[in-house]
């Protein structure tokens, strides 16, 4: 699982101001104040972290690729055009002529198929993207060949060939220059050291310097082959500390503050600086562990659903963090179910307990993230569920005491939030909809099984299905039934699709924030 933190559509909130901000950065840089310090590697075969993904994104190119334009929409990127070839399980890219890396060398097809079987063989942390179809570090120099301005991939498995474009769409699968990279290779690491520090990409920007926990600083590529950025470059500052971002912005020193908190942003009145909000992919889900006997009935999960507080919460302690929505597909994408039927209502919940014979109290642990805003879900949901005689003793722990719990299945109930790992539907459909096998040696990284849900022979069924449907009308159908079925019967209680607020100077335009951070992008900005 990836916690996400950045959004797919913006929708532009302009608040009311007061005293003029400053103008002091370069009229053709973009200075961004930003918490950069989750940063591991910047090396597309081994990135992983969410800062790590919005530099791969904005630097490298894939095949095809989710882009600025509209990043709901995947779209041509090195190839220009595919065709798709179901039954014998194989896709065929052609690759577009005018395309360069940005060392001057022509991007080849011979790149692409060096940059695949790199990351299948270095299997580093993101390999299990690209190997979930099929590749192998012994056979991946089959299953992916060139010849002339063609890559011919293949994959074994019965999927939709949707299904495999948005694994190449993801980011393991960004090209790199096979040239460049081999030249600075070390001992055998295909170049990953230097990667590490350096770029070999084709993307609208180059990575001119790259400082662990202080600066990034990246130079537009004149000659990209969708046009050259808006700017000419973006500074990105490590700033850890929210109120120094905030500081920075309001003086005049940075363009853009990245991760502001809610109250921070509700208390701007700085003439000259927007908000803008952006809807991300990350869910917020309730879910309840079924080896515990009292939650195991689905009354229980029914009732739950008219006891969250739903717009009480958004309303005030959540605003501008997360709206509604009560299915695991994030809104705004193919497959997407954005129907929220339920509302708060306990006596309607204390119906259905009193109708199914439940006894009440029920008494349970609720384990949390002991930060905001967790903290006050939890509250908010101790207070609603009291109400029909569910009555929950809030557990904090830190992020990885509350994972480590829930990866061990020994919870009861659980706060927690998911996304997907690359955006297609059936990464969330077999994380809420898929457990085939719930026996506790089989461990699976999925809300299904981490909550001991044996899910139901047709639901796994139709999972599977969806997976490999070729149509893809039909393949969106089949995951928005899946959606209803999880929400009309399923121990997993999805409530919120979260959101993400960016402060900027109201100059600033052209900024895109999609819904994962692989889908943040620079190449539009302009500063007026």
């Amino acid at each position: 699982m990836k916690f996400l933190k950045t959004a797919f559509a913006a929708a532009a909130l302009v608040l009311p101001m007061a005293p003029a901000a400053l103008a002091d950065t370069p009229p053709d840089l973009l200075v961004v104040a930003q918490n950069i310090d989750d940063i591991v590697a910047i090396d597309p075969a081994q990135a992983y972290e969410f800062t790590s993904g919005e530099l791969v994104t904005n630097i490298y190119d894939r095949l095809i690729q989710y882009d600025a334009e509209d990043p709901t929409v995947l779209a041509p990127g090195l190839a220009d055009d595919w065709e798709t070839d179901p039954q014998g399980k194989t896709i065929t890219f052609t690759m577009r002529d005018d395309a360069t890396f940005h060392s001057g060398n022509p991007v080849r097809a011979e790149d692409v198929v060096f940059s695949f079987a790199r990351v299948i063989k270095l299997n580093l942390t993101p390999a299990f993207i690209l190997a979930q179809l099929g590749w192998t570090p012994e056979n991946v120099d089959e299953m992916v060949t060139a010849e002339g301005n063609t890559v011919t991939v293949r994959y074994e498995g019965d999927f939709s060939p949707a299904f495999v474009l948005n694994v190449l769409a993801s980011r393991p699968a960004s090209v790199v220059d096979e040239q460049t990279v081999m030249a600075n290779e070390v001992d055998g690491d295909m170049g990953n050291g230097w990667l590490n520090a350096n770029s070999a990409g084709s993307g609208p920007f180059e990575l001119h310097t790259y400082r662990p926990g202080q600066m990034v600083r990246m130079t537009a590529n004149p000659d990209y082959f969708k046009g050259a950025p808006g700017v000419e470059g973006v500074l990105i500052r490590h700033v850890a500390e929210a109120a120094t971002q905030q500081l920075l912005l309001t003086s005049g020193d940075v363009d853009m503050a990245r991760n502001m908190t809610p109250d921070q942003i509700s208390g701007l009145s700085e003439d000259g600086i927007k908000v803008e909000t952006f809807p991300q992919a990350a869910v917020h889900f309730l879910s309840f562990n079924q080896k515990v006997e009292a939650l195991q009935q689905e009354a229980v999960w029914e009732a739950a659903r008219y006891l969250v507080n739903y717009e009480g919460m958004v309303d005030s302690f959540l605003k501008g963090q997360m709206e509604i929505h009560q299915a695991f597909w994030p809104e705004g994408f193919p497959g997407s179910y954005d129907e929220a039927p339920f509302t708060y209502d306990p006596e309607k919940a204390q119906q259905i307990l009193a109708d199914a014979g439940v006894e009440t109290p029920i008494n349970v642990t609720l384990d949390v993230i002991n930060s905001t805003p967790f903290t006050d879900m939890a509250q908010s949901l101790q207070a609603s569920f009291a109400e029909a005689g569910i009555n929950f003793e809030i557990i904090p722990g830190t992020g990885s005491q509350v994972i480590t719990k829930y990866r061990e299945r020994s919870h009861e109930a659980m706060l927690l939030y998911w996304g997907p790992d690359f955006m297609d539907p059936h990464s969330n459909a077999k994380a809420f909809a898929y457990n085939s096998d719930n026996s506790d040696d089989n461990y699976q990284a999925t809300t299904t099984w981490r909550n001991a849900w044996a899910v139901p022979d047709a639901m796994n069924e139709l999972t599977m299905a969806a997976l490999a449907e070729s149509d893809p009308e039909k393949r969106s159908e089949m995951y928005i039934e899946l959606q209803k079925q999880v929400q009309d019967r399923s121990p997993i209680v999805i409530m919120f699709q979260a959101t993400y607020q960016v402060a900027m100077d109201e100059g600033v335009n052209g900024y895109v924030n999609g819904a994962t951070s692989d889908f943040v992008y620079y190449r539009l900005v302009t500063k007026d």
